[in-house]
């Protein structure tokens, strides 16, 4: 136990960027978010993990002037020190005076995760106070852009050798004077230390749509940018840009194709043809945070989904090889926003496996995470468990409903960063399904549930390896590990019977036979079969 919990140890050290899992060939660990890995599963069902929240109210907690309601954020654990740090969106109207001010970036951090403080910096005052945790703030100033500053989505680069662009931001902003024409639009900035931000002095890094709601597409020759004058003599302005990233999104560094990656939301037709009629799920990327591929829509929603759902934002983290996004499914007529999994192999094709099924549950009505659940791409994943940062309104997040409605100093919240965590790659779980026809039942006798499957890996090549652990919940029932050739004969002194079984609820439970070992096995590649007796399977992992 001691190898695999070193082993283990190993595993997780090697994070370099909080939001990046690269799995190595050993330890190798198999999940089943889906069945890429799976021969075949008789008699199972699998069943999305929900999450348990830490707790009812939130970890982030408006309680500062300049925090009318608080929400999108970006987490990142320095895996030397241990220190959590989280950068925050702030959005008030109290204030009118400085656009820059309205929706801001807010800094905090923590030794544990769960217990946080907000660090008074000064580096930006909000009107007459000066001891904020402010660090960044939009371009409007008092001349005000056409819209608001928006997001925050971090990204910590210890690869890079400049110093003072080792930690990157992405984040929605506004051109002002000369640039008004450009419209909004994502842009960047970097640190050295997630606190003092510059802003990349080349301006806006990606265009994005504004306005035009059921309007065709501008003609080719056309361009972007429309202007008319409403009845009351004001210029109302359209930024028609086909096919372009929207406001909310998300960066992570994605180290198989060596490139930075925007996943986000981008607008889908009515049917009729107009723009802006639904969210679908976009991507971009780029080598140098700097310069953007064409955008690239996706996904979008299928038959399946009710008639008025669509996607808000579908933020990705990569794990075990494997991209993951708790993608948020809103409802705009009711303004509900729900997180469901999603996975993929390659970051393009997405797996919908569980949709509509919710990993964070909304809160009863009176709490801060009653409306809306805003997911991002940075859990921490922790040595025993995966910690899920997830901001939430009581109300709708749509059009900015309850800007005001918080009063400071007041434990009734609004808004908040909630935290939701699950054991260590306790994602999905596949158990014997309970409708599989059990055999030799009598006819006319009440139909039997079944308590019993297994799960069948494909061939595995087994050099190098010197233990195999399970991940499991087997506390009510018993799981068996078999070994069998890749043709699918059994082993003598490998079989189910000759398993030791497994009755206990843990993250790496040993498989073990009464008088062999691994070590017994020549070189070569082997089906690894799991019995589940009453028990969930979550992982198999090769050391």
């Amino acid at each position: 136990m001691k190898l695999l919990r070193k082993l283990r140890a190993v595993s997780v050290a090697s994070l370099g960027v909080a939001s990046v899992f690269a799995a190595s060939p050993l330890p190798r660990t198999i999940l089943f978010v889906d069945d890429d890995d799976v021969l075949y599963r008789p008699g199972t069902l699998k069943h999305v993990v929900e999450f348990k929240k830490f707790s009812a109210d939130p970890v982030i907690a408006p309680d500062k002037l300049w925090e009318g309601m608080i929400g999108w954020n970006s987490v990142y654990r320095n895996p030397a020190t241990g220190k959590f740090q989280m950068w925050y969106q702030a959005y008030q109207e109290r204030r009118k005076g400085d656009k820059s001010l309205k929706c801001v970036v807010c800094y905090a951090e923590s030794d544990d995760g769960r217990t946080w403080t907000k660090p008074n910096l000064g580096l930006f005052p909000f009107y007459e106070e000066s001891a904020t945790n402010i660090v960044l703030v939009g371009a409007g100033g008092k001349e005000g852009g056409y819209g608001d500053r928006y997001g925050n989505s971090v990204v910590v680069d210890p690869r890079d050798p400049d110093p003072a662009r080792r930690y990157k931001m992405l984040y929605y902003d506004w051109g002002l004077g000369e640039n008004v024409k450009q419209g909004g639009g994502l842009y960047v900035a970097f640190s050295p230390d997630g606190i003092r931000w510059t802003k990349h002095t080349g301006g806006m890094v990606l265009k994005t749509a504004y306005g035009g709601k059921g309007l065709p597409a501008p003609f080719q020759d056309e361009g972007f940018y429309f202007e008319e004058k409403r009845k009351d003599g004001t210029l109302q302005r359209q930024w028609r840009v086909p096919l372009s990233m929207s406001d909310a999104a998300e960066a992570i560094y994605d180290p198989r194709r060596e490139a930075f990656v925007i996943y986000g939301k981008m607008w889908t037709p009515f049917p009729d043809g107009g723009a802006a009629w639904k969210h679908g799920m976009g991507r971009t990327e780029s080598k140098d945070f700097i310069t953007w591929s064409k955008p690239e829509l996706l996904l979008t929603v299928n038959d399946r989904d009710p008639p008025q759902a669509e996607f808000h934002t579908s933020p990705v983290f990569l794990h075990l090889g494997i991209y993951f996004s708790l993608n948020q499914m809103l409802v705009r007529a009711l303004g509900t926003i729900d997180a469901e999994l999603m996975s993929s192999r390659d970051g393009f094709r997405w797996d919908r496996t569980f949709a509509n099924t919710w990993v964070i549950p909304r809160g009863p009505e009176e709490k801060f995470d009653a409306g809306s659940i805003i997911t991002n791409g940075s859990p921490v994943i922790m040595e025993r468990e995966m910690m899920f940062y997830y901001a939430a309104y009581r109300g709708t997040a749509i059009g900015g409903v309850g800007l005001n409605r918080q009063v400071v100093g007041a434990k009734d919240y609004f808004s908040g960063v909630g935290l939701a965590i699950t054991p260590r790659d306790r994602l999905v779980a596949v158990g014997p399904d309970p409708a599989t026809p059990v055999k030799e039942q009598k006819r006319g006798a009440p139909p039997l549930v079944n308590t019993i499957g297994n799960v069948t890996l494909r061939a595995l090549d087994f050099s190098g390896v010197k233990a195999l652990t399970i991940n499991a919940d087997a506390a009510k029932g018993a799981v068996r590990v078999e070994i069998l050739d890749e043709d699918g004969y059994r082993l003598r002194g490998f079989t189910k019977d000759d398993a030791l079984p497994i009755t206990t609820d843990g993250l790496a439970l040993p498989a073990a036979w009464k008088q062999k070992s691994l070590g017994d096995l020549p070189a070569g590649k082997y089906l690894v079969r799991v019995y589940l007796d009453r028990a969930d399977l979550y992982a198999v992992t090769l050391h």
